[in-house]
């Protein structure tokens, strides 16, 4: 399992057909390895032949594009909903699960009467797509880099509770919010709360595996900190075990 899972990131507009299949292609020949991309309508229509003309005139791949409504990915997770009109925003902004919806707004090159409007939206998509790039890969490096000294680790660690789910982390690898509540016997909201301060705290990360989120260590605190965690789960290596045989009895059952 990777250490951090892929974004996922989907375009909306109304017809699917010119400015979010644009988007789409040019997200993912950008940072295809980064991000799980997607595009959708909310009216969908068939992807406007000058969209594929322009993609191909600039080398961009277009295989897999087509268009598809909302509808279909409903229930779905998406770490980024970007909408690129505003009639979009309204109808579509309310995904479940969005983790941050985003409004961009261009003018339809379809309804334009200059010739160059499918390469004049590409340029600039393409624009702002390379700063949103830019945005995410810095927040990744930050992320992957914790800021931590003994005294915020020791702070972070004197709940009972989330001292609890350090050790489990470390014990288990990565747990669901789920497993983590059944092992702790207490209410998923509570230990979702916890996990967010472990977050905060830079000592745990969150990845996405299908519609779970799942949890672990991070892989790069510092080497003394490491250490404390080890220690700790050593003199209390009994409790761990009877905690880590709860999640196996749901597993099982």
């Amino acid at each position: 399992m990777s250490v951090l899972a892929m974004k996922r990131v989907i375009f909306l507009c109304t017809g699917n057909s010119a400015r979010s299949q644009l988007a789409e292609a040019l997200l993912r020949h950008q940072a295809g390895h980064f991000f799980e991309v997607y595009s959708a309508g909310s009216q969908p229509h068939d992807i406007d032949p000058r969209t594929i003309a322009t993609l191909q005139k600039f080398h961009l791949p277009v295989d897999g594009l087509q268009s598809k409504s909302i509808d279909e990915f409903a229930g779905q997770s998406f770490d980024y909903v970007i909408t690129l009109c505003d009639k979009a925003r309204q109808e579509c902004a309310q995904l479940p699960q969005a983790r941050e919806v985003i409004a961009w707004d261009y003018p339809d090159p379809r309804t334009s009467n200059n010739p160059r409007a499918f390469e004049l939206t590409l340029q600039e998509l393409n624009e702002r797509i390379k700063m949103f790039v830019l945005v995410q890969s810095k927040e990744q490096k930050s992320a992957l880099t914790p800021v931590i000294n003994p005294l915020q680790l020791f702070k972070c660690l004197a709940d009972e509770t989330r001292l609890a789910v350090m050790l489990l982390l470390q014990h288990r690898g990565t747990l669901s919010v789920t497993e983590l509540a059944q092992a702790l016997q207490e209410s998923q909201p509570k230990v979702s709360r916890h996990l967010a301060q472990l977050r905060g705290c830079g000592l745990v990360l969150d990845e996405r595996c299908n519609q779970n989120v799942l949890y672990q260590v991070h892989p790069r605190l510092p080497d003394w900190s490491v250490r404390v965690l080890h220690e700790a789960a050593q003199a209390d290596s009994q409790h761990i075990q009877q905690l880590a045989q709860r999640i196996q009895e749901r597993s099982n059952a």
